[in-house]
């Protein structure tokens, strides 16, 4: 009764000899070649979807050097021009009092984007060998990281505002670096390479490591 109680703790539909359709969520049996809902493709697993991970979380990993390098705000107040960095502007903050806005911006433009490159490389290597985890922990880490992506804007969106409604001519003017293009890339091509992710890999994986 034992075996049979894990038998079907670990059953799924690939199993079962089914498949569901991605794109209407339709289920068919196993070789169906198209939905016969929507007419989508159905692949039980995307076999090319590790190297799509891989090709934007490097595009992904290229683009967050410069984030980091080049200025992301060139701030002119009264002619005289200042260009900060990521941490040259968590730094500043500092120095000003504002402990609470450096934390933000540390978090949101350091911690966030480097938790994400590894946890997706973790996500894509883990998914091809054994993993310490325990069942259902990867797939939460897979949550997190799509969920946080949508977080991941901040600081663009924070040097867009303050260009927008700090313009007062000669007195003080904002502009947005390079910095903060290569980060929006960055954070788009990490985007790319999280969505591209076959979860459902996961649930194989774990299945492999329970055997």
């Amino acid at each position: 009764m034992e075996d049979t109680g894990r038998a079907q703790e670990f059953l799924t539909a690939r199993s079962a000899g089914l498949i569901g359709c991605r794109e209407c969520g339709r289920v068919h049996a196993a070789g169906v070649p198209l939905c016969l809902r929507c007419g989508a493709r159905l692949a039980s697993r995307d076999v090319t979807s590790l190297q799509r991970v891989w090709a934007w979380w490097c595009a992904g990993l290229i683009a967050y050097v410069p984030a980091n390098l080049y200025p992301m705000l060139r701030t002119a107040t009264l002619g005289t021009e200042q260009a900060n960095t990521i941490m040259g502007g968590v730094v500043e903050l500092l120095h000003h009092g504002s402990y609470f806005v450096a934390l933000i911006v540390f978090v949101a433009s350091v911690v966030i984007p480097l938790g994400k490159f590894i946890a997706i490389a973790y996500l894509a290597v883990s998914v091809r060998q054994r993993s310490a985890m325990r069942r259902g922990q990867r797939q939460h880490l897979y949550e997190v990281v799509e969920f946080i992506g949508r977080w991941s804007m901040l600081d663009v969106f924070v040097v867009a505002i303050l260009s927008a409604l700090v313009q007062f001519d000669f007195v003080a003017t904002v502009h947005p670096g390079i910095a903060a293009v290569s980060f929006a890339l960055s954070v788009a091509f990490t985007m790319l390479s999280a969505q591209s992710f076959d979860s459902r890999m996961i649930w194989d994986a774990d299945e492999a490591d329970n055997e």
